[in-house]
């Protein structure tokens, strides 16, 4: 068993702590929260071994093989870091890390701590749809492009037009829209297509100084992918893979809930895999397994290509924010 701690203990960690029970191959062995209060009253419920207020200190004593981070992406960095010195493996939410100056230290400090796993977690790109999705595009005999959509109002959103400035709308964070939602269509274009050659990145400005929504654009050598992502109105549009007369449909660029090929009628075969129980639950059974068993090939290759993946992403993220002109505090370390 995989001895997992967790930092933070918003709905997403929850999801995540759920997905761990439903692998069998962790146990939950410390909860880290900056509030005592809060911390044992997730502990308790997640039935976790024991709560921390002192970071450090779980990472002495707990014992943990792994830990999860979903704190607020500026803070990824620092903690993943600390993590790694410790010999823990880590699990960082997307976006991993501010800019590529801090993804080339993380890399530097895994290479002195060789023992050290490193996962971003992009869980849409470990399900069975991706995998489906991958398959259909790799016997397409012509691509050509691609527009990926994902678009969802944000509750958030409400305190920022009340005059507030919530966490994950602000620069001061490392947060906004592309960060947050933007992040998941680009994942998949990186995962599909790879380095784009040159981007462009259009984004609207919201009252915090963050993205409220935008559009990216992706140059590949013949052909463009585009991304349009906000978090400050709906989007319910399709996202679309081109090849020359097929065209691969996916209803959401962010969940990949359904995925479907149509042909040059126009006609609609559905490839989409059952839903899953719990949408984390195969990275952390890809993580897992990884962990388990580092040295065996298939693992090893899995690891490498996800390790390619999320420096690629945080490439595209740093070169799309400095294209728009979105800059972070966190660019200035």
């Amino acid at each position: 068993m995989i001895r997992m701690g967790t930092v933070g203990t918003n709905w997403i960690t929850q999801q995540l702590v759920e997905a761990l029970a439903l692998s069998k191959s962790y146990e939950l062995a410390a909860v880290y929260s900056r509030h005592a209060d809060t911390g044992a009253a997730f502990a308790a419920k997640n039935h976790a071994q024991a709560s921390y207020t002192d970071y450090e200190e779980m990472l002495t004593q707990a014992d943990l093989d792994a830990v999860y981070i979903a704190s607020p992406n500026s803070l990824h960095f620092e903690q993943a870091m600390v993590a790694i010195q410790h010999d823990v493996s880590i699990v960082v939410e997307k976006p991993a890390f501010s800019n590529r100056q801090e993804m080339t230290a993380i890399l530097a400090a895994l290479k002195q701590h060789p023992q050290v796993k490193f996962f971003e977690a992009a869980r849409h790109v470990h399900t069975p749809n991706f995998q489906q999705i991958e398959k259909t595009l790799t016997g397409l005999p012509t691509v050509q492009g691609a527009a990926l959509t994902f678009m969802k109002y944000s509750s958030r959103y409400d305190q920022v037009l009340d005059g507030e400035a919530p966490n994950v709308f602000t620069k001061e964070f490392s947060a906004g829209a592309l960060q947050d939602l933007g992040v998941y269509p680009i994942y998949l274009a990186i995962a599909l297509f790879g380095q784009p050659e040159n981007v462009s990145l259009f984004p609207t400005l919201i009252a915090t100084g963050g993205d409220g929504k935008g559009l990216a654009v992706l140059r590949y050598t013949d052909y463009d992918v585009t991304v349009a992502y906000g978090k400050t109105s709906n989007s319910y549009a399709s996202s679309e893979i081109y090849g020359l007369k097929e065209t691969i449909e996916i209803d959401s660029a962010g969940e990949l809930t359904k995925v479907g090929l149509r042909d040059d009628q126009g006609a609609l075969t559905d490839l989409s895999e059952p839903a899953l129980e719990n949408p984390m639950l195969p990275e952390v059974i890809d993580f897992a397994r990884v962990l388990l068993a580092p040295e065996e090939t298939q693992n090893e290759k899995d690891y490498q290509r996800w390790l390619k993946w999320s420096i690629t992403v945080n490439d595209v993220l740093y070169s799309l924010r400095v294209a728009g002109n979105l800059r972070f505090p966190a660019d200035e370390h």
